[in-house]
């Protein structure tokens, strides 16, 4: 009988990124046959998979993914499982009936369009940097924004031990500036202007390679058009199911 990963098994029900499982076993809250799973095990999918005491439950094959676009206002956290019904999460705020969780991160002081599935594949596709999807900002900062700035970010900043990717910048204000991103390190747009001596005041995502934040508003979210949809997966060169 063919096996597959713990994490991958869990990401493809719906519960949770293949990163999150990670840390879910790696923390004992995931349980096979009544026994702490162990990183990087595999299983038939015949066992009694529980996360916290609940049990785990495979989603129909055949069921219609969810795409979401989610507006995440400031102050508001992009948990996955922990703390996930309250007010202060993502997954609470959105309150979707089925379970979905968010394609990456944004920052708790951060806000703007965060994609929300239950597709496992989409998310590995997506957040694998190799890829170099594309994510765009608008950030306004503390000091007048100059063209030697704009220069700096878009060749590369050092921070966490590495220099940040190549990267598009623009003017939009006199501190106020637009970044196109194809990597994602934690609090990346904050350390790279930081490190040249600038400090960001409001850091807001626009796009995420195809779908457009637009018109939506703090709080509200909206299904992807199939027209989204489509490119979208076409992107990620994974199979729209």
């Amino acid at each position: 009988m063919e096996q597959i990963r713990l994490n991958k098994y869990l990401s493809d029900t719906g519960v949770c990124s293949r990163r999150e499982a990670d840390r879910l076993t790696e923390s004992g809250r995931i349980t096979i046959n009544g026994r702490k799973a162990e990183l990087g095990e595999k299983i038939s999918g015949k066992e009694r998979i529980c996360l916290d005491g609940r049990p785990v439950r495979p989603a129909p094959a055949d069921r219609e993914r969810v795409v979401l676009a989610v507006h995440k206002p400031r102050g508001i956290v992009c948990t996955t499982v922990e703390n996930c019904h309250e007010k202060h999460s993502i997954v609470g705020m959105v309150g979707y009936p089925s379970r979905i969780y968010p394609i990456g991160r944004l920052d708790k002081d951060s806000e703007g369009l965060i994609l929300m599935t239950d597709d496992g594949a989409l998310v590995n596709r997506i957040l694998r940097g190799r890829y170099g999807h594309e994510k765009e900002y608008e950030v306004r900062v503390n000091r007048p924004v100059t063209a030697e700035f704009l220069r700096a970010m878009e060749k590369g900043v050092p921070i966490l031990n590495t220099v940040t990717r190549p990267c598009r910048c623009g003017k939009i204000g006199e501190k106020e500036f637009r970044i196109v991103l194809t990597q994602g390190l934690n609090r990346q747009i904050r350390r790279m202007c930081q490190a040249l001596g600038y400090e960001v005041c409001r850091l807001k995502r626009v796009r995420v390679m195809n779908v457009l934040l637009g018109g939506l508003g703090p709080g509200e979210y909206r299904e992807l058009t199939e027209e989204e949809r489509q490119e979208l997966y076409r992107i990620c060169g994974e199979p729209k199911e």
